[in-house]
């Protein structure tokens, strides 16, 4: 079954680097490394539910890192400003058309509770602390809001993985649906990544 190898591989890459490691994935998505949320803290939420893992230290890891990752990003646009962030995304897939998406979207809105919202969004929250830092925000708000999202998004991811888990055995009598609904999304995916790829260029060239 895809969805059970899926899961085993995720749950041993997290058993193996414990909650530093957990701590390590969430401050990478935090940053501008592709590791998205949804592939991490559902398998969190699994090793919390097989009671090999606490629920507060869990939390406290992951939220941890995604502060750490953040606060990376923040200095690199307080300090670097965008051509350094640029210069340096270069080597670290940065897309820089999502980098402009954001800092349209941050600089229309601004403020701490524009932040806070920015860590419940898609591509957004990755890039969201470097025009903040950019912008020169305040250090201790660009915490708290940081902090409070990124804690209540890993939370709820948490608890998804953790109900799923609940119902595993259930799960199993439908896995083949899942299996065909896991290799179709990753159809989709691809198929829309090429796209967007391709019209891109186009523009570009146009």
């Amino acid at each position: 079954m895809l969805t059970e190898v899926l899961s085993q591989y995720a749950i041993q890459v997290l058993d193996a680097g414990g909650y530093a490691g957990a701590a390590m994935l969430m401050a990478f998505e935090s940053m501008i490394l592709p590791v998205p949320s949804e592939a991490v803290m559902p398998f969190v939420g699994f090793l919390v539910a097989d009671g090999k893992w606490g629920l507060t230290q869990a939390i406290f890891a992951t939220s941890l890192g995604s502060l750490a990752g953040s606060l990376v990003s923040y200095c690199m646009g307080y300090y670097g400003g965008r051509p350094f962030v640029l210069k340096v995304g270069r080597f670290l897939l940065l897309d820089v058309h999502d980098l402009e998406m954001t800092e349209r979207f941050f600089h229309r809105s601004g403020g701490v509770l524009t932040l806070f919202i920015c860590r419940f969004i898609p591509v957004v929250r990755h890039l969201v602390s470097i025009p903040a830092g950019i912008g020169r925000m305040r250090f201790w708000p660009f915490v708290l809001a940081t902090t409070i999202g990124a804690t209540l998004w890993n939370s709820f991811l948490l608890a998804c993985g953790f109900k799923l888990r609940e119902n595993w055995v259930m799960l199993q009598t439908y896995r083949h649906h899942f299996d065909g609904l896991i290799i179709g999304m990753l159809v989709v995916s691809i198929a829309w990544y090429v796209w967007y790829k391709l019209k891109r260029r186009r523009a570009a060239r146009g």
